[in-house]
């Protein structure tokens, strides 16, 4: 019988999958990220056939050398998430080892969350809770906390993949709003649709938009795609959010930015080393953090970890896994 091991507790739709194909399956008992020493000692003791990773979960060449070396060898890692800046897929393919992800079906939920952001920094919903939590409410005031609108605003869009095309979408669609968006492709079907607007470079979607909003992957090109010189290139009274990844932003660059009214307001979910939080950013009340939830809902978690142990199956199957990463 294929063993399966889990690097930690993940919704049970994904077990259940695996168990109903006829595998064993094995669950990391400690609800942690497991250090990768630890995660070699259980590939050595488990002998898995395949390994269902999560994204906190650091895939590199010595871990795909203890996995191939096993008897059987591990033939797939399937990643609990879309990205894949975790794993070393140079390293994974010389070891023969097949990584697959989970796109497509986070995409509505990281819409929400992305515009979940957007209105409560706008809209300065984190302030006002903590103003009335603290008995700071005494009656309707004309001038208190006042907030900036979403509507008829521009919301530009760094990466326009799956995320960010639905979170122009519900710009457009819902909130009346003027999209423009930078991508490494152009998609002229997707500007005829939407009224949108491609920009040739980052620079131009940072000096127009009212709202700037992150989707690119995690990738040398991106690190740091935003720091303090193209932070000064935005309006002062523009907000960024990001939902991509953290490395993404210069989080010192963004306190330097934030504390100084360079920006308006900034609404992040995703963290430069995560899951420590640049401590500046934790003293400010013009930023909204949120712990890497993005994607955090029952439904989707529970359709991620299925595509995941579908990925499994495929591959244990002979198949050709459907989100092969190549």
């Amino acid at each position: 019988m294929p063993k399966i091991f889990v690097t930690r507790k993940i919704p049970e739709a994904g077990i259940r999958k695996l168990k109903e194909a006829g595998y064993e399956v094995e669950v990391n008992p400690e609800d942690r990220v497991l250090k990768k020493e630890e995660l070699n000692k259980q590939i050595k003791q488990v002998k898995p056939d395949a390994v269902l990773a999560l994204l906190t979960d650091k895939l590199d060449a010595d871990v795909f050398e203890v996995a191939s070396a096993q008897k059987p060898s591990v033939k797939i890692f399937a990643n609990m998430a879309v990205g894949f800046d975790n794993v070393d897929l140079e390293a994974a393919k010389k070891a023969g080892i097949m990584v697959t992800n989970t796109p497509g079906v986070l995409t509505d939920t990281v819409a929400e969350h992305t515009f979940a952001l957007m209105l409560a920094i706008a809209h300065r919903i984190s302030e006002a809770d903590r103003f009335a939590r603290a008995g700071q409410f005494k009656g309707w005031e004309p001038m208190m906390l006042l907030g900036t609108d979403l509507s008829y605003k521009t919301v530009g869009i760094l990466g326009l993949g799956r995320i960010g095309s639905r979170v122009a979408y519900h710009a457009v669609k819902g909130f009346n709003a003027k999209v423009i968006y930078y991508d490494v492709k152009r998609n002229e079907e997707f500007e005829r649709e939407f009224g949108a607007r491609f920009c040739m470079a980052p620079e131009e979607v940072l000096r127009e938009a009212d709202f700037v909003s992150i989707h690119v992957p995690l990738l040398p090109t991106t690190h740091h795609l935003i720091n303090a010189e193209r932070l000064l290139m935005m309006k002062p009274t523009a907000y960024l959010v990001n939902t991509s990844r953290g490395p993404v932003i210069d989080e010192e660059a963004l306190a330097d930015a934030l504390k100084a009214g360079v920006i308006k307001g900034a609404a992040i979910d995703v963290f430069e080393n995560e899951p420590a939080i640049h401590p500046e950013l934790l003293k400010l009340d013009n930023i909204i953090l949120t712990p890497h939830i993005a994607s955090a809902t029952e439904e989707t978690r529970a359709k991620m970890a299925e595509l995941a142990a579908e990925n499994i199956i495929a591959a244990l199957s002979g198949k050709e896994p459907p989100n092969l990463v190549k």
